[in-house]
């Protein structure tokens, strides 16, 4: 995924120092109102703090769309026990891209998000949870946090102004399923990442069983840009329910793919024709997926919509992780169902028998029809085993495998059809063009 030059259409808050010179120096971040976010946040209440996240209408920006402000109420100001803030920078979801530029080009932007955070619940002590692939980004992390204690914005006495935070980086080890909340505080803790049952949840029994608030790269990032300038503001930049920007990881089938930061609600046809330069060789479009592989696909009639949570819900979709993926009218639907299950079969942490028996399955099927052998009755078992999914494991990877199956059969299930008896692929002779890496389609 390249960054490719700004769109006039983008609306620059999380990115607007991404092409500063040595935007990563806590000396170029303090030239451009770094860190005064949080020196605003340190002459506020701890309501005062998270009612501007609330009115800014900030939604989680790792895929459920919670809404931020509301999570962090959830956590018992009160309680002994000691607090945390956890970042979830486990980005594994296929077709997202966008928290690992936060990290390389404005690390301080997450650290004073962090620090908000902490003012906000009473918490001393942070962690940022980094996917091991993302070597690189640990060291950059690292030494943004050295620049942090040296410049005094973290220690025991933060700004002389007798506030404690302190906060590390810490490797994942590769696992998609330590992206979901409970599996990751698992793997932090030492343990082996296997989601937690729940309730309680993360904000009353997080990180070592205390209170903890738990967001991911891209949410902390929008928090001092909402406490410097208002949580009106930010709200303003989105539409109703649904406040701010989003960086979009826009890949596939498109003449510019990259990622870009456009407010909320910034109309789905526009983002392919306008940003990323239409669809690529002139072909038609096919399909979308809206937000990363776990998102139920778009038909090209259906793509005329809001990128936002609510829109794109009605249009039985999600928004997701904000990884757009476009494909054009060459690409083989089940082949493309098929390359999906085959990430999530591989990621499964095998823990529930319907996630582990069904994703297994499902790609043995999937296998099977799209070499030609595949039956009639398999498209319904196809459906049913993808239903028998829903819902009925600890974690929602069964869910994230099952959903875009579902939708994949019931709107091209001539394509399946198309597969029956012995019949060879009909895309394959003009290529069903399927990259590798953290895309879907090239």
């Amino acid at each position: 995924m390249r960054y490719n030059p700004p769109s006039p259409l983008e609306t620059p808050v999380l990115s607007r120092r991404f092409r500063l010179p040595n935007s990563q120096s806590i000396d170029t971040y303090l030239a451009t109102d770094g860190y005064k976010g949080f020196e605003k946040a340190t002459g506020m209440t701890q309501d005062e703090i998270i009612g501007e996240v609330k009115t800014s209408i900030l939604r989680g920006r790792g895929g459920a769309g919670f809404p931020t402000g509301m999570k962090w109420g959830f956590v018992p100001r009160t309680s002994p026990k000691p607090k945390y803030i956890v970042v979830n920078a486990d980005e594994s979801e296929p077709g997202t891209c966008k928290d690992r530029l936060l990290i390389e080009f404005d690390p301080h932007q997450l650290i004073e998000g962090v620090l908000i955070a902490g003012l906000a619940v009473g918490a001393q002590q942070g962690y940022i949870y980094i996917r091991g692939e993302f070597r690189y980004l640990i060291g950059v992390m690292d030494k943004a946090i050295d620049e942090a204690y040296a410049k005094g914005y973290l220690g025991d006495n933060i700004l002389g102004k007798g506030i404690k935070f302190h906060l590390a980086t810490h490797s994942g080890a590769g696992a998609y399923e330590c992206g979901e909340e409970s599996a990751l505080l698992e793997s932090l803790e030492g343990k082996r990442g296997n989601p937690r049952i729940r309730p309680p949840f993360p904000a009353v029994a997080g990180a070592y069983q205390c209170p903890t608030i738990l967001n991911n790269v891209e949410t902390f990032c929008a928090v001092p840009a909402i406490i410097l300038n208002g949580g009106l503001w930010y709200a303003g930049l989105g539409t109703p329910k649904n406040g701010g920007t989003r960086m979009f990881c826009l890949s596939g089938h498109v003449n510019k793919p990259g990622v870009y930061e456009l407010p909320m609600g910034f109309n789905l046809m526009r983002m392919i024709n306008e940003v990323g330069g239409g669809i690529r060789g002139g072909k038609k479009l096919k399909a979308v997926v809206p937000g990363g592989s776990s998102c139920p696909i778009l038909k090209a009639d259906e793509c005329d919509l809001a990128m936002d949570y609510d829109t794109v819900a009605a249009a039985k979709s999600m928004l997701g992780s904000g990884g757009v993926v476009v494909l054009d009218e060459d690409t083989c639907m089940v082949n493309f169902a098929l390359r999906i299950m085959r990430f999530y079969a591989h990621e499964s942490c095998g823990w529930c028998i319907p996630c582990r028996e069904g994703t297994t399955w499902l790609k043995k099927l999937l296998t099977r029809f799209h070499e030609g052998q595949g039956q009639r009755s398999d498209i319904v078992m196809i459906g049913d085993l993808s239903r028998n999914m829903l819902g009925r494991t600890f974690c929602p990877l069964g869910d994230a495998a099952a959903m875009p199956t579902i939708a994949i059969v019931e709107k091209f299930r001539e394509e399946f059809e198309a597969h029956l008896d012995g019949k060879p692929c009909p895309y394959e002779n003009i290529g069903s063009r399927l990259v590798t890496g953290n895309g879907l389609a090239a």
